[in-house]
């Protein structure tokens, strides 16, 4: 039998052994799942935490998550610290103010017990179809307590011993309008626990629970340290920035968010002093998501491949404060927090900027445009919930153009196709095409966003929130503002409405709902961009000839080849 030790090598197997099972949690969870928002849209993630709660594996999904977990699993722990751990045990909560996200993503944690002791917990988070409250699917805007969000589980044990509470499923299914998908996808959560439980118990009989531990805290060790050193790199201050949402879905007032970083030795404590009070409105953001947005962008500052476990987080505090948007006290509403939860990575990347420009990235569309269509399927009868979370333009980069056509920082969810959208749902999309000119003229263009027209053949209700209405995404070092969002409904027509940024829709059969996500800004001066890779851009379709002229500085011939000499002439006059 071989014997293993806790040294480098052996740290960097369990290293990669832990983000597989996170990975094969995540495949059988997305296999089994029943909705849309599950099987396409990936709106979900799978951990691996140890047994006391902290992070040291996560599955190559979105971020979004990255704090919700440990931040509940700890909780968790508070809450059962009198009783026991049975192997089956699988504990269930959504409650934004035990650590969670909002209503629909719902947590599910299991043991690792191995030789008696308890060494660990396969988790995941998974955002539900629908969880009850005031609006089908859960994703309005402008509600004003958590209480018209939806069904609020705490900490309950859904399976005991491996045995399902059927009394706690009736409850569930009696609170909620689709329990066929919502419980389906529920159990394919505990399911997808069981083979991350299988896996994690064939790992530490290799190794051994004492090779296993030491090797997990050297990882934590070895994050930590790679986050200290970079830090002690940094001049030592204290740097702000500023963003703002449109607004909070009750009023049209603006909704400040500040960001303020204090850099001292190896060490970092982000506030957000300056920002706004909670609001009446549903964009408040619970502080463990706060966090994760903090952590999630320095991480990728420092090393985007470096293992995502608690090291990372412990040289960074983060105060959050105490009944801002970013720390609401309860019962405020939280279901669009990704819209200020959003607004974090963009205001922490423009105060960092100063001090690492070549390892921040311009303004993202930074926002979440989430829709939920309800209706009622002619087919069989039955409601039907039609999600869809979609994507704008991605940021420039210090070295290269910013991808189109992706969701927010935090999210990095999928779309979903249209052939799936027209097989399971009562509609047509007409189009669903990249918008040319959105993304922000730079050196390196911001990149372009997605407009998605969708055709209706019943009547719904279409409950939705979004973002960067008002306030573009920002350019950097000279570049230009990416495009703002703007939704149509039936546009170029006599019955063309634009409705709330934030709120619900009735739509009527026939109409056609018209989405149009924010693109990104530029990174450096648009005049310095390279005239061939303005060429391509024209030539593919994402920037206009006028555009390249306007904002590049860019002349081309009617074969589309560049003029040198007239571009040198345009471009000398800026040099002037």
């Amino acid at each position: 039998m071989v014997k293993y030790k806790a040294d480098a090598v052996t740290m960097q197997v369990v290293r990669y052994g832990l983000e597989a099972i996170c990975d094969d949690m995540a495949f059988a969870l997305q296999r089994m799942g029943r909705s849309t928002v599950v099987k396409e849209i990936l709106d979900f993630n799978c951990a691996v935490l140890d047994h006391q709660g902290e992070v040291l594996a996560q599955a190559h999904l979105s971020p979004l998550f990255m704090f919700s977990l440990p931040g509940t699993c700890q909780n968790m722990l508070k809450h059962y610290a009198d009783t026991p751990w049975q192997e089956g045990d699988v504990v269930v909560t959504n409650d934004p103010f035990l650590g969670g996200q909002h209503l629909l993503d719902v947590q599910l944690f299991t043991p690792v017990i191995y030789d008696g002791q308890l060494v660990a917990f396969a988790a995941n988070i998974c955002h539900q179809l629908d969880m009850g409250g005031s609006v089908a699917g859960g994703v309005a805007g402008g509600l004003t307590e958590i209480f018209q969000e939806g069904l609020r589980l705490p900490f309950l044990k859904l399976y005991k011993a491996g045995q399902e509470d059927k009394e706690i499923f009736s409850i569930i299914e009696s609170n909620i309008r689709l329990p066929d998908k919502t419980l389906a996808d529920l159990r394919a959560q505990a399911s997808a626990l069981s083979v991350g439980l299988r896996r994690l118990k064939e790992m530490i009989a290799k190794y051994g629970v004492d090779v296993y531990q030491q090797c997990t805290n050297m990882l934590r060790t070895y994050t930590e340290t790679k986050m200290r050193n970079f830090i002690s790199t940094l001049p030592p201050g204290d740097y702000s920035a500023i963003d703002y949402l449109d607004d909070d879905g009750i009023t049209d007032e603006p909704v400040k968010l500040q960001v303020n970083v204090h850099i001292k030795g190896d060490t970092m404590k982000v506030d957000f002093e300056g920002t706004d009070r909670q609001r009446p409105g549903n964009i408040n953001c619970p502080s463990t998501n706060a966090q994760g947005s903090v952590y999630y962008i320095m991480q990728g500052i420092v090393d985007p491949y470096m293992p995502t476990n608690y090291g990372c987080f412990r040289p960074i505090e983060v105060d959050c404060g105490d009944g801002l948007i970013v720390s609401p006290r309860s019962p405020a509403a939280v279901t669009a927090r990704s819209e200020t939860q959003g607004k974090i990575p963009e205001a922490l990347l423009k105060a960092l900027a100063p001090i690492v420009p070549n390892r921040v990235t311009a303004g993202s569309h930074g926002q979440a445009t989430t829709c939920n269509f309800i209706g009622i399927h002619p087919d069989t009868g039955r409601r039907f919930s039609y999600m869809e979370i979609l994507g704008g333009g991605c940021a420039a980069r210090p070295d290269k153009d910013g991808a189109d056509g992706q969701d927010l920082h935090l999210g990095r969810f999928m779309n979903t196709p249209v052939e799936v959208a027209e097989s399971e749902f009562p509609v047509t999309i007409e189009r669903y095409e990249f918008m040319p000119n959105s993304g922000g003229a730079g050196r390196w263009r911001g990149g372009i966003s997605l407009r998605r027209d969708i055709r209706f053949h019943v009547d719904v209700t279409f409950a939705h929130y979004s973002d960067r209405w008002k306030f573009a995404p920002q350019g950097l070092f000279g570049g230009k503002e990416g495009s703002k969002t703007i939704i149509y409904l039936n546009p170029g027509t006599p019955q063309e409405e634009i409705p709330k940024e934030k709120g619900v829709t009735k739509i009527k059969a026939g109409d056609l709902l018209s989405i149009r996500l924010a693109g990104s800004g530029g990174y450096g001066p648009p005049w310095e961009r390279e005239p061939e890779r303005v060429r391509w851009d024209v030539v593919n379709g994402k920037i206009s000839l006028q555009s390249a002229r306007d904002d590049y500085l860019v002349v081309l011939n009617s074969d589309l080849t560049v003029a040198t000499e007239q571009t040198k002439t345009l471009r000398a006059g800026i040099a002037k």
